[in-house]
Formats: C-alpha cells, structure tokens, sequence
C-alpha cells in the first residue's frame, strides 16, 4: 500500500470501483431476454451473447430478432396507437414525465449497466449520458402538454421504427422515443446488437409507469432485424448509424411513403485558431475525442491547428495526452474505457495501419490487451490519406496545420459530412464567422459534445437529415396540416420538331431554356411542341449546366433576408404590371396566385426566424435556419405558372438557387416569367429553367452531386426513381402534394421549412459555473 507522502508525490489516483452487484443481480434474475412487444416480454427462440467489452464476460442471453418477431412488434404498435394518439395532450405528458422520474430513481443502476455493456467510463454514463435521457423525457413531456397549440393543424405520424447504435444507447433511445411518444406515435425499437440491456431495462420502466401496452415495443437483434424492420414499412423510420446502411435505407424506402430521418457518420473538423485558449483546446479535444473512447458520431476527430502555435498545442496536447488512465470502466478515475467490441477494436487498428502506410506518423494510439486502445493522434497526413477522409470512430484523431481562416475553413469542409464542428477563439467575431462558414448541423464555439433536448441535433450532406431534440425534432415525429388534393394530368411523350416546322398551325413561339440568367438552346439542339410553339427537349446536360449556374449563384444566400425580399418585391411588382398578359397565356387565377406568391414570399423572406434555446445556464443557443445550397424541382403538369412560382418563390427566398423542372406539356408562359426575372434585379444563377421529359430529367436531377435538396410533385414510379437517385449522396427529397396551386393551400411556412436546413450552433458567455465543462450536461 502507497504511503500518503508518495501519493501526494505522484498524485496518483487510487482504485475507485463502482460496485455491480446489483446488475448482475438482476441479469441474472431477468435473462435470458426475450423482446418486450406489446407490454410483455416475449419467450427468447434463438439468442446471442452479450458481453462486457472490458473484460469479455458473458453478461445474457439476447433474443435474436426474426421477420415474424417484427411484424408481431409492428402490429402491437399499430393495435395502440389509436387509442395512445386519442389521449389528450396531458395525459400523454404525464406518462413521459412519470418515465422522466423513473429514470432519475434508477440513475445509478442504469449508469452501470451502461458502463457494463458499453466500455464506455462510469463517470460518462453517470454525469452525461443518464442525466440527459431524464432530461429528453422531462422536455419532451412539455411538448406533449403543447403539442395541439404549437403545432395546429398537426397530427401524429403512426408508428415509428427507430434503429439506434452502440456508442449511446441509452441517450440515443431516448433522443428517439421521447419526442415520438409526445407526438402521439407509437414506437418499435431496435437497439445494437452489442448494446441491449439498457434498452430492455427501459422495457421494465415503461411497465412500471404504467404505459399503455403497445405504446413502445423493443426488438433485439442484429442487422438482419434492423433490415425486417425497415422493410416493415411503418410509417418512419428513424436511424442513426453508419452512412452505408443509411444509404441503404433510403434505397429500401424510395417510392413507399415512408418518413425518414437519418443521423449518419461524420469526421467533423477541431478548428484552434492562433488567440485560441489552448489549455482550454486541449481539454476539449480529450472531450471530444478521447472520453469515450472516440466512439462518438460527432467527435472532432480532425484537429485543425493554426501553424502558428501548432508546436505548443501538441507540447500541451502530448503531456495531457501521457496522463490519461485507461482502464477499467466501472473505475471512476477512468478517462478512457474499453472499445465495445473486438470487431470494431480491429476496425480502427486497421485503419492507423492504412494510415501510416500511407505516410502519418501515429503518435501514441498503442493496442492493448483486449478492447482496449490509447489515445493517439495521426500527424503529417495528407488530406487523401484514409485516415483523414475515413471515420475512424475511435481515440484516434488526425492532426493538421493551417495558415489563414479561409484555409481553415476550407480544409474543415473537405469532407462529404458534415454532422458538427468545434471553432475555439478568443476572438467572438472569428469564432462565430467561422462557424457561420462550417459546413455542419452542430457547431460548438470554445466546447465540443454539448448536447441538449432542447438543442436540435443531426447533420449535413452524408452525415443525414432530419432532425433530433427541440421544435425541429418534433416537426420530424408529426405529420403536417391535410391538403386537398388534385389529380395532376400525365405527361404525354414529347413530340419531336425542328424549329420553323409547322409555322401557322399554333406553333408561333419558340422558348429556349433558362440558365445563369441567359437564355439557350439545349445541349442537343433538340425541341419538342407545346400548346402555342415549341420548347427544348432538355437532357442530362443541360440538367448539369443548370446546376453549375446555380452553384455560381452563392451571393444570393449572402445577401440577406432583407436583400432578398426586396428583389421578390421587385419581381411581385413587374409581375402586376403584366397581369394581363400572363392571365391571356394561362388564367386570371394563375396570374393572380403568381403576383400573390411573390409578394407573400418577399414578405417572408427576411422573418422566417430562428430561436435562442434554452439549454444550461451560460449558454447562448442559437438554432438557425440554413439554405441548402443548390436545390432541384420538379414542377407538376398543370398550372404551370402558379405551381412554379408556388414552389420556386419559396425556396428562393431562403437563400437557395434552384434549377427547375418546368411543367412537361405547357412551359410556354415561363418565357415570359423569365423575362420578368431579368428586368427584376434577380441575379443570374439564382433560377433556372429546363424543359422536357419530367421522367428523365427528375432523376437526374436528384442524382447530380451539386443538388443538395430535391422536391418533387407526384408521386407513383416517378417519386420511387427520383428517391433512389437521391440515395446516392442522401439528400432530401420533399414530395408536396398536389393541388390546387392557385388557392390558399399552396403558400405558408410549411414551403419554408422545407426550404433550409437548421444549424444549432453553442455560445458560452460570462464566468461559467463549476462543472459546466464542454462535455457535462
């Protein structure tokens, strides 16, 4: 045994160990587990192991999922979700603060069969993770007491299938239960097959509260049960997980109805700059990336350093890093516990090898004995190395220089995620420029990894859409106000023409396509007849120029709402001066509803707003409604002048350029719209127009790489094709329904909200108090 005066010499920690009883108890007295479906626990069939990752020990028996095991969870959720939706507002917020209460009385229990069954140290799953579930459910039990007054007109979706990971299992099955259950959803449940028992504890609390047999419904299993549960087609699916299987899910879901919200992989960027505080960085970067263990989607796994103070920032960040205790998890002097799995230990081994072969250095980063890795960071690493573009998901981060913050932001968005980041400055005004400028849904300002209910949390590009937490993640659990549809009419094939054939019999005028701001022929010279002339018969390069007119257009976002409200006023006003001319081409209705939507989208456009949330004292949370950059439309067949400027006046005044697929059969009267557009100050890029065959140019469209979001009026085989095409690189697809685009149904912020991408971005201010550190909640 140490002396007190050798110990107070090393100032080492002693032995602190968690005591466990009580969870083997009970996994003993409960296992082997079947699923929970419909308030009971099902008989386990054939099962699996579940293992503590520190030290290999068999802790249950898991009952392995099957398509019938689905679909009995499926039909449970169904049978309960009438009557659960039929509860009033505050009868369901008591039911999700009665679980709140639960959760907080078994906080102990529930920490150490986290730690348990994850790796992940006491200290994490004890001050973060369990805290914030209680917290998701106590926040989401306010928004089923307002749910009717905050969102009229909405209804709740149905059944919810919800497939979470491993890293946060407990945190993630509430981030997706509470706000479902608040909605007036019912759930089924998937967890990880490495990391179950949490979620089959909260089995047990939802019957201790008394909650509705049905309501929510936990299936164990692996992959093959995540994939049942997809092609069971509930009405949403809600996955966090890895980019490969979100890709394959919305392959799987394109064309079905079903809702969908994905929360993928990400490599965001650790950005120090030269006035950073950098004691204070490199704590956050053992928050971010090294607490743990790295397992953490959004982890600032790049670390950008400013090369003026690159050499003290690694001095500090290598002294800092030879001081961290791994070991065992239920050990509280334990920074760094075990890897969950050997699969996954292996994965990120042979990644640093790839890594190193490829030219890094790998400073620390040493294996040891079973699922266990040091912290360690990889230096001298090209930007096309593997470690660099692939996501390590482990205590490993890369390590880069730059000189200038252009450079610093350009490096931080050379990635096709863009899940979060973290800027550190001293400077308020380069911080926050700088986080304006990062391409990702969360960034944090001199922190990493806060997270609250309140908060919305998801990403960008291949890091997902969607949202989770506050109103943002609500809205993804609820179904909007009901419009009356109209049927559209089918386009007929394109009837090829030469241009000055058929003079004299109706064909009169002749339009050509709408790109950067001029107007020209298509690529293949190829033209098609309209009623009253001819029109191009775009193709998929044309579908290609129009984008990179589009992309050219970025001044527009930064114009302001304010500047852009002022050039739909001006496009509202030359409108007005031609009404009648635009009333001879289509009707008096489409050309009122044309003025009319530029005019009430001008009004908009500069106070769709979005919110400071409340989350912890010290705090500013700003949650900020982003453009997505260039976005594709594809307009319906009829009312082509009012479905247009319906669908187009939206999107533009959010700050998106948008190439727009014009009605197939009668896209004359644009012709004149865009003649409109140029005496109106609307700068080149911002909209343009092809014409042709919908069925061929909409997948295209929502294939292209540079089209960030996609809306597409219809639905049947045409929206299947271009939801699969949109798979590809995982953007958003919006199907609107079609109606009546001259009447009151066909404006209003619901267009809005489908119009950008929300950013939540955190602000510490003042002195904080004690124990408010980037990662504790």
């Amino acid at each position: 045994m140490s002396r007190v005066s050798e110990i107070m010499e090393s100032m080492e920690y002693g032995p602190s160990v968690e005591d466990s009883s009580a969870v083997r108890d009970w996994l003993r007295d409960r296992g082997p587990f079947g699923h929970f479906i419909g308030g009971s626990f099902t008989r386990p069939g054939d099962s699996f192991t579940t293992r503590d990752p520190a030290t290999g020990e068999a802790l249950a028996q898991i009952a392995q999922g099957t398509e019938q095991d689905v679909a009995e969870a499926v039909k449970a959720a169904r049978k309960a979700q009438n009557r659960w939706a039929k509860l009033s507002c505050s009868e369901r917020a008591r039911y999700l603060y009665a679980i709140a209460r639960h959760v907080q009385k078994r906080e102990r229990f529930l920490s150490v069969l986290e730690t348990l069954d994850n790796g992940k140290p006491i200290r994490e799953s004890r001050d973060i993770d369990v805290p914030l579930v209680a917290r998701h459910f106590y926040h989401h039990a306010g928004w089923a007491e307002l749910r009717d007054d905050e969102f009229p007109g909405h209804a709740p979706l149905g059944v919810c299938g919800q497939i979470i990971p491993w890293n946060f299992p407990l945190l993630m099955l509430a981030w997706k239960i509470a706000p479902a259950l608040a909605a007036g959803n019912t759930v089924v449940l998937k967890p990880a097959e490495y990391t179950p028992l949490t979620a089959l504890a909260f089995a047990e609390i939802c019957r201790q509260v008394g909650l509705p047999e049905g309501v929510v419904n936990i299936v164990t299993g692996d992959g093959a049960t995540g994939a049942a549960l997809v092609r069971a087609q509930p009405d949403k699916i809600a996955f966090t997980g890895s980019t490969q299987v979100g890709r394959g899910i919305a392959a799987t879901l394109a064309g079905t109805g079903t809702k969908l919200t994905l929360e993928l992989g990400g490599k965001s960027p650790f950005v120090i700059m030269d006035d950073a505080d950098l004691d204070a960085a490199v704590e956050g970067v053992v928050d971010s990336i090294w607490f743990n263990q790295g397992q953490v989607c959004c982890a600032g796994s790049r670390i950008l350093v400013a090369e003026a103070v690159t050499s003290r920032f690694e001095s500090l960040l290598r002294a800092r890093m030879d001081r961290l205790r791994v070991g065992a998890p239920l050990d509280k002097s334990t920074d760094i516990g075990a890897i969950v799995d050997p699969v996954q230990k292996d994965r990120i081994l042979s990644i640093c090898a790839a890594a190193t072969a490829a030219g890094a250095e790998l400073v620390g980063g040493q294996a040891g004995e079973g699922c266990f890795i040091a912290p360690g960071y990889l230096r001298n690493i090209a930007p096309a190395n593997p470690g660099m573009v692939q996501e390590i998901f482990g205590p490993i981060a890369t390590l880069s220089t730059f000189r200038t913050a252009d450079e610093a932001v350009e490096l931080a968005n050379n990635t096709r995620y863009g899940l979060a980041g973290s800027v550190w400055s001293e400077s308020a005004a380069v911080a926050t420029d700088i986080a304006a400028r990062i391409k990702a849904g969360v960034v944090w300002i001199n922190g990493a990894n806060m997270f609250d209910a309140a908060a919305p949390f998801g990403g960008y590009r291949e890091s997902g859409f969607g949202r989770e937490g506050g109103r943002t993640g609500m809205r993804d659990y609820l179904a909007e106000p009901p419009v009356k549809p109209a049927k559209d009419t089918a386009p007929t094939p394109p009837v090829l023409m030469a241009e000055g054939e058929g003079k004299g019999g109706g064909i009169d005028r002749t339009m050509k396509l709408y790109l950067g701001g001029a107007q020209k022929r298509p690529d293949g010279g190829a033209m098609y007849t309209v009623p009253g002339g001819l029109a191009p018969l775009g193709n998929r390069k044309d579908i290609r120029n129009a984008v990179e007119a589009a992309a050219k257009a970025g001044k527009w976002a930064a114009m302001g709402g304010d500047g852009r409200a002022q050039v739909l006023y001006y496009i509202a006003e030359n409108l007005a001066a031609r009404a009648d001319d635009f009333a001879a081409r289509t009707s008096r209705a489409e050309a009122d509803a044309a003025i009319a939507r530029a005019f009430h989208y001008a009004a908009r456009a500069d106070k769709f707003d979005g919110a400071n949330v409340q989350t912890r004292p010290g705090h500013l949370v700003n949650v900020i409604p982003e453009p997505y950059g260039v976005m594709a439309i594809t307009c319906p067949n009829r009312q082509p002048l009012a479905a247009f400027m319906s669908l187009v006046m939206p999107a533009i005044a959010m700050g998106n350029s948008v190439v727009a697929i014009a009605s197939q059969d009668d896209p004359l009267v644009l012709a004149d719209l865009y003649q409109v557009f140029d005496t109106s100050d609307l700068p080149g890029g911002v909209v343009n127009i092809v014409t042709g065959a919908t069925a061929e140019l909409a997948p295209v469209a929502a294939a292209h790489d540079g089209v960030a979001a996609m809306w597409h009026v219809g639905g049947g085989e045409g929206l299947e094709r271009v939801e699969r095409a949109a798979g590809g690189n995982l953007k958003p697809v919006w199907s609107p329904v079609n109606r009546d685009w001259t009447g009151p149904d066909a404006q209003g912020a619901a267009f809005l909200h489908h119009a950008v991408q929300w950013k939540t971005v955190w602000l510490p201010y003042g002195a904080l108090p004690a124990g408010t550190g980037s990662a504790a909640y």
